[in-house]
């Protein structure tokens, strides 16, 4: 099935009579803005109940490209849960196709259309000790660690160089409008891999509006991980 959409801000699904709206995560560009073969996930976001969030799933075919359109009022400690779920159905399913992809749907302001951007192989955890307890990720000689913390988009931490280091020898404060110049500073760009935690109460607007920046990164050496933290505390 083809999925070609105009405009849309706020999707308006009818489920068991009820209307429901969810508002899209804004983005200022993004490279994919057509995908075929799809079905979709919708998590709602109910601004008359406190931590309200609801996850439709009933349209989902494993096989296919997965689009989850998150409302961009949730905070991540709302969201990633139910995304990580998704995730481990789609592994676990006895119905694969190996080449279907799972994409967050966003509004691409530089289009006004449709846009997504791909978290197939993203790795969410809770602690970091979940890194030191996996035989499989990047935790090894040469690699330098660098880790970057996003309180908010104006407020961004970056340590280098190990992060598994518990006395940072140093740190630079930076913001969303400065991060890409700002990880050109890194002494050493060899082997650099670049870690990020967000703290859970973050939205999730803010997150997809970090995710679609650090993907512009472009630097010979450094390389970003695919795991991910949701912390409660920085």
């Amino acid at each position: 099935m083809k999925y070609i959409l105009s405009l849309i801000i706020v999707f308006l699904c009818i489920s068991c009579g009820n209307k429901k709206e969810l508002q899209l995560p804004e983005i200022d560009s993004t490279q994919i803005t057509e995908i075929t073969d799809v079905s979709a996930a919708y998590l709602f976001y109910d601004e008359t109940q406190a931590d309200s969030v609801e996850l439709n799933r009933k349209n989902l075919i494993s096989t296919t490209n997965w689009l989850v359109n998150v409302d961009k009022r949730l905070t991540l400690k709302q969201a990633i849960p139910h995304i990580k779920f998704l995730q481990d159905k789609k592994k676990s399913s006895s119905h694969k196709n190996e080449k279907a992809k799972n994409y967050f749907t966003c509004h691409d302001l530089s289009k006004n259309n449709l846009g997504f951007l791909e978290f197939t192989e993203i790795n969410y955890h809770y602690s970091f000790q979940d890194l030191y307890e996996r035989k499989d990720i990047e935790l090894s000689t040469p690699n330098h660690e660098t880790l970057i913390q996003v309180i908010n988009l104006d407020s961004i931490r970056i340590h280098f160089p190990e992060f598994a280091n518990p006395n940072f020898t140093d740190e630079i404060s930076s913001n969303k409008n400065d991060l890409l110049n700002d990880l050109t500073k890194i002494k050493d760009k060899t082997n650099i891999v670049l870690y990020s935690s967000f703290l859970s109460n973050l939205k999730f607007q803010d997150y997809i509006t970090f995710q679609n920046i650090i993907r512009k990164l472009e630097v010979d050496g450094i390389k970003i991980s695919n795991h991910e933290f949701i912390i409660d505390s920085m």
